[in-house]
């Protein structure tokens, strides 16, 4: 094992005796939501995927440590400091671990995390992608990078709809990335279920999903595998609302000098503003609803 890991006992017990384990972000906890907001979806979200029959994972590094699986006590810490704790990227992980830091896993740190301690499903809102613009600006999320070539499997609600989705497809399909829709032929968008762009599969069933990434794994292709399943009907966001309300905050951004890591954090926040706390509703609810699927995957996979 990693020198620098820690597995919780009720993971490391899981993993043993070939349980289904499901991993979570902590970036979530740390900058997708205020406290206490943040602190209470992160244990709802554990106990979803209990509810399902797995055991979470929740990942974070804490006083420079790799941790797979946190405590409650750990999660409070997290959700009380917020954007105190770094937000750690893959080319963070040695300078955070050396200083004996705290860092908050983004989807990249996640998986690599996940992949150490042997977890194959890992359960999120949304990936990074291809940010607007970026063809002069060369914003492009780290994750599209590591699910090339880290073997996890990300269950998420599409791309956050603040990216140029497009051109995140066209870079997954470079990276030989396999973008599969649970029950849908249409990439979804976050905050809503619809983004007029086709996935490479549509998928209906965990037992398929499981089977899917069990020969990506058994054919040792590297790679990840990104299962999009789209936000519940009753909790998606009208799209004329939610675009009006993104292209408002990348306009402010824009004119803030944000950028790189602080981008989606700033961009997310004010869509939560201008949408009067509606796109946080929505957003915990997409969450807990790939809890779900990950769970029942999980089970699939270690069937």
């Amino acid at each position: 094992m990693n020198k620098y890991l820690d597995i919780a006992p009720e993971v490391q017990e899981a993993l043993a005796s070939g349980r289904p384990v499901v991993a979570l972000e902590s970036t979530i906890i740390s900058h997708g939501m205020p406290y206490p907001q943040n602190v209470e979806t992160a244990l709802r979200v554990e106990q979803t995927i209990r509810d399902g029959g797995a055991v979470p994972a929740t990942i974070a590094i804490i006083s420079g440590r790799l941790k797979a699986g946190l405590s409650h006590e750990e999660i409070e810490h997290l959700g009380r400091k917020g954007r105190e704790v770094a937000k750690a990227s893959r080319r963070d992980l040695p300078v955070l671990v050396a200083r004996g830091a705290d860092g908050a896993t983004t989807v990249t740190t996640t998986m690599i995390i996940a992949a150490m301690a042997g977890i194959k499903v890992f359960a999120t809102g949304g990936i990074g992608g291809v940010h607007r613009g970026a063809e002069t600006t060369m914003d492009i999320s780290a994750d599209l990078e590591e699910l090339a070539h880290t073997p996890v499997m990300v269950i998420c609600a599409g791309a956050k709809s603040i990216l140029d989705l497009g051109l995140t497809l066209e870079y997954l399909e470079t990276k030989g990335v396999p973008v599969i829709g649970y029950g849908t032929d249409e990439l979804p968008a976050f905050y809503t279920r619809r983004s007029g762009f086709k996935v490479d599969y549509r998928i209906d069933t965990p037992e398929e999903l499981a089977a899917a990434f069990r020969a990506e794994l058994e054919m040792g292709l590297g790679g990840g595998m990104l299962v999009t399943n789209p936000i519940p009907e009753e909790y998606s966001m009208d799209p004329d609302r939610i675009d009006a309300a993104i292209e408002q905050a990348l306009k402010e951004a824009s004119e803030q000098g944000i950028h790189g890591k602080d981008t989606t954090p700033f961009l997310l926040a004010r869509i939560k503003d201008i949408t009067g706390g509606d796109s946080l509703a929505s957003n915990i609810q997409l969450v807990l609803n790939n809890a779900r699927l990950a769970a029942a995957t999980a089970r699939c996979l270690t069937a």
